[in-house]
């Protein structure tokens, strides 16, 4: 008999150990798909090969996926090793939704190449992968929630996705069941719907195993072996099975909550955290056949067609965490835990009443895995070449399957995806943090509940914080510094007028544990959820200000510090950055690192060196040296950069990482000089004397410091590189001196007003590795004009000689009182030619500025006389917004006052701007 949905809790008994109520999954009844294929015979084979190119373990969603995609580009000598059959684990008892709207323009990317992927494979292989295409439709009950889905709905139009925002009349007519009477609008798109994982799974792997590819099923991995190469590195030789030795290059883990089996036998580890993750199957429902899935985000359930019945799921606060699985558990379930369920019951009825007394055919509850950031976890291991992540996909490897399978033979065979995939790059993470299972579980937890919030553009974390400190944390704390979190590191967002230290993370109250009330910091970030401006957006001018007409202090410490030494130094780093930096010592060189398709790797400031007596700002080393100071987002991906090509070229260096012993302080604005000039009394902080992109070792307040006179705001300003234990009393030096001449306490929201201000590149926004430096404005970082090759060269020759189709382009808001955020789409002559990769208020200006590439859309090239010419818009939330483009970016477009030159008072040079 089957239970109404009120009498859920009296019909079942909820669990009490998370370890217990395992059932097997008989008939499959609970899934909403007519077959799987467990329900095929699969032999356990009798050999594997003895040698393949690329090794894929796991045959869920990710592992077919790559493997198929590797077959398309002409690579065929590959197995996959599947423990039991297709499927198993995770993939085969997915509700299989695709949603095609997301947040990023890669996640559309992918998502969207899934999509093509189901529509063509039918007729490739003659197997129906299951797709339904029936709709979506995100439901709005609050203005702020609307708003998220316009900007959803604006960088989706730019992207081709279709897509209406309907009010509630518009809504009920689409879908009469639905009770609309508390929403404020909804989000449709016809382009979602479902997918079958088995069909979808057979289908790859057949396409995958007729071009060559072989799939070994009931074939358990019992050990990777791997060689010792240079700088403390490994590379992938052997995979060893219970039927032989497959000596390989190349493995993918593609193996989800078991993950780290695999990876523990190279010796790494991977953030994720297995969860229960569960939803129920409803008896017929009349009138539902062909209703659009959905997604009610303010109760955080979703409901999907299933027939003539619905599917109801959602992310709840309180999810049950799982210990590692047992390699044997391949197709079984959990008993659902109704206490955990029980959240999603009251929106599910809410939203669609008849559910109130619709019976529940049967229950899925299975593992899933999740990650820290709710990012799935790819790409090469930074330490073992050739090991290949790809697992920790959030419920959601269907969906991003496709075009993350596509993704990932693109990195095995061209030594990089096609597109931005750094938000899944293994390399985000701090190695550390990955082996801290308190930190991931803590970390995922809070993704998880969250998974359905909002996606305001300032958000932070309240799970896992002070991983990294700064030597200066306590002391800024202090000063009311409002701390952002990157990596692990606490580092400076804004001030407040009194301190709010992160409190100790609170579960959202779930597991026994008492929400926190007396939350000065999460009240403050609560006051910055907004697509206004936010209720401190005073403060943040403030800095701003102070900056360009006093002098502002940042505190930096999460930056990267490398030193690069060795007999091969001066090799290696003509190779790795696109400058020139076979300049004399004391030279300080803004360069990028690209990879072999000209693509923006990173960028960072170089300083050739030599050897010092042997503190971290002074280090002692024979010959010349390069000091690498790397933006801290970004810092761990480019050491991993500078590594491989370190390994793949076998050259004698030497790599010292100094990112956690050393601080770094900024002091920039007019008056920088005048005060850090009081602080030293052997050395003249004069043009002539210390003039910009120079650096010297210097005494600071009797304290030894590397400082480089650089710029990320545009002003005249020196950064300080201090060893730890001198980073406190050379701050409070710096501070007592500055404070008469109007020295403040800055956060990086100041940053990044400021240098988007002065058009300065922050990586992994405006430049990224699917961006080149011609098409971002960084001409100028390579040494095109030399004899002297460097990695990405050729590829900048090519398309420097055929003219570049897309470039970074800057726009102001012309209405002084819009704020902008990012994801804006860019319109030309009533055509759509881009989208606003960052946005920020100019307080200088004024105004919002915003940077986005645009691409001309016939196809052909983007010169300055395309962007003079035609009529330019900016839409937000589906408005379209008049906009004023520039040439160059309008602050100090002459650069004087990084120069240390004030005669110019800035203001908005409409000279430099098309009109």
């Amino acid at each position: 008999m089957a239970a109404p949905l009120r009498h859920w809790r009296k019909v079942w008994s909820p669990l009490s150990c998370m370890k217990d109520g395992v059932r097997a999954a008989s008939g499959m009844e609970g899934v909403p798909y007519k077959t799987t294929i467990k329900d095929q015979k699969a032999s356990s084979p009798s050999t594997v090969p003895e040698a393949a190119d690329v090794v894929v373990i796991g045959g869920g969603s990710l592992g077919c996926n790559t493997l198929y995609h590797l077959a398309k580009l002409g690579i065929t000598n590959t197995v996959l090793l599947e423990t039991h059959q297709l499927t198993a684990g995770t993939t085969w008892h997915t509700a299989g939704l695709l949603w095609r709207l997301r947040p990023s323009d890669a996640e559309l990317h992918l998502i969207n190449t899934t999509r093509q992927l189901l529509l063509n494979l039918e007729h490739e292989t003659s197997i129906n992968p299951g797709w339904i295409n029936n709709g979506g439709l995100f439901i709005a009950s609050s203005n702020e929630r609307l708003d998220e889905y316009k900007r959803l709905m604006t960088i989706g139009r730019i992207h081709g996705i279709e897509s209406y925002i309907l009010d509630p009349a518009e809504t009920k007519k689409l879908y009469p069941l639905m009770n609309v009477e508390d929403i404020t609008g909804t989000l449709y798109c016809p382009g979602d719907g479902t997918l079958d994982p088995a069909g979808f799974c057979n289908a790859l792997t057949r396409s995958a195993t007729q071009a060559g590819a072989r799939v070994v099923e009931r074939c358990p991995v019992t050990d990777i072996r791997t060689v010792e190469t240079i700088l403390g590195g490994r590379k992938v030789s052997e995979v060893h099975t219970p039927y032989g030795v497959i000596k390989t290059n190349a493995v993918v883990n593609a193996t989800g909550c078991w993950a780290n089996d695999i990876a523990n036998m190279v010796g790494t580890e991977v953030p994720l955290a297995p969860m229960k993750h569960a939803y129920v199957v409803t008896e017929k429902i009349p009138g539902i056949e062909n209703m659009p899935n959905v997604r009610d985000h303010d109760t955080s359930v979703y409901l999907r067609l299933q027939g003539d019945a619905l599917s109801v799921g959602g992310y709840e606060n309180n999810p049950i965490f799982l210990d590692r699985l047992d390699r044997e558990f391949a197709f079984g379930l959990y008993e659902l835990d109704w206490d955990v369920f029980s959240a999603h019951i009251f929106g599910a009825v809410n939203r669609v009443p008849v559910l109130e007394s619709t019976g529940i055919k049967s229950t899925v509850c299975g593992p899933e895995s999740f990650t820290p950031d709710h990012k799935p976890v790819m790409g090469e291991d930074p330490n073992v070449q050739g090991f290949y992540h790809c697992c920790g996909f959030n419920s959601a490897g269907m969906m991003l399957g496709g075009g993350c399978g596509d993704q990932m033979a693109r990195w095995i065979v061209n030594g990089r995806p096609d597109i931005d995939m750094f938000g899944y790059d293994i390399r985000r993470y701090h190695a550390p943090l990955n082996r801290n299972q308190a930190w991931v579980l803590a970390r995922s937890h809070e993704s998880y509940a969250k998974n359905y919030n909002i996606v305001f553009p300032h958000d932070e974390p309240l799970a896992g914080r002070g991983q990294r400190l700064s030597p200066l944390h306590q002391v800024l704390e202090n000063e009311g510094c409002i701390f952002q979190e990157r990596h692990g590191w606490e580092r400076p967002g804004w001030f407040s007028d009194q301190p709010a230290p992160t409190e100790d993370y609170d579960w959202h109250g779930a597991y026994d544990n008492d929400p926190n009330t007396e939350d000065r910091y999460k009240a403050l970030l609560t006051a910055d959820y907004s697509f206004d401006f936010p209720e401190h957006h005073h403060l943040i001018q403030k800095e701003c200000l102070a900056c360009r007409e006093t002098a502002a202090i940042f505190d930096m410490s999460y930056f990267g510090k490398f030193y690069l030494t060795g007999p091969d130094a001066q090799k290696a780093a003509d190779w790795l950055f696109s400058a020139d930096v076979a300049r004399a010592p004391g030279t300080t060189v803004y360069t990028c690192m690209l990879n072999r398709n000209g693509g923006i790797e990173a960028d960072l400031t170089v300083s050739v060196c030599e050897g010092g007596l042997g503190s971290a700002c002074d280090p002692a080393f024979m010959g010349r040296g390069f000091y690498l100071a790397a933006g801290g987002a970004a810092a761990l991906q480019n050491l991993a950069h500078v590594m491989k090509e370190m390994r793949t070229h076998s050259w004698d260096v030497q790599v010292l990482d100094h990112t956690e012993d050393m601080a770094m302080l900024s002091v920039q604005g007019p008056n920088s000089r005048a005060i850090l000039q009081q602080l030293t009394d052997n050395e003249d902080f004069s043009n002539e004397s210390f003039p910009f992109s120079t650096h010297k070792i210097i005494t600071i307040a009797g304290h030894r410091v590397r400082a480089l006179r650089l710029s990320f705001v545009g002003e005249m300003g020196w950064e300080l590189h201090i060893p730890n234990a001198s980073a406190v009393p050379v701050y409070e030096a710096v501070m007592a001196a500055g404070k008469p001449l109007g020295l403040t306490n800055s956060g990086y929201r100041a940053i990044d007003s400021l240098s988007c201000e002065k058009g300065y590149r922050h990586w992994h926004a405006d430049v990224r590795p699917d961006d080149t430096p011609l098409e971002a404005g960084l001409a100028f970082t390579c040494k095109l004009k030399t004899d002297t090759n460097f990695l990405g060269r050729e590829a900048l020759e090519l398309q420097k000689s055929k003219g570049i189709t897309k470039k970074l382009v800057t726009f102001t808001l012309d209405d002084p009182s819009r704020p902008l955020w990012g994801l804006e789409g860019i319109w030309r002559n009533g055509e759509a030619v881009g989208y606003i990769r960052r946005a920020e208020y100019a307080f200088a200006l004024g105004r919002s500025i915003a940077y986005g590439y645009v691409k001309n859309p016939d196809g052909g090239k983007v010169t300055n006389d395309f962007l003079k010419s035609g009529t330019w818009h900016l839409e937000s939330m589906g408005e379209l917004l008049d906009t004023t483009v520039h040439i160059r970016p309008p602050f100090d477009p002459k650069n004087l006052r990084v120069k240390g030159i004030y005669e110019e008072k800035p203001a908005l040079c409409v000279s430099e701007a098309v009109v």
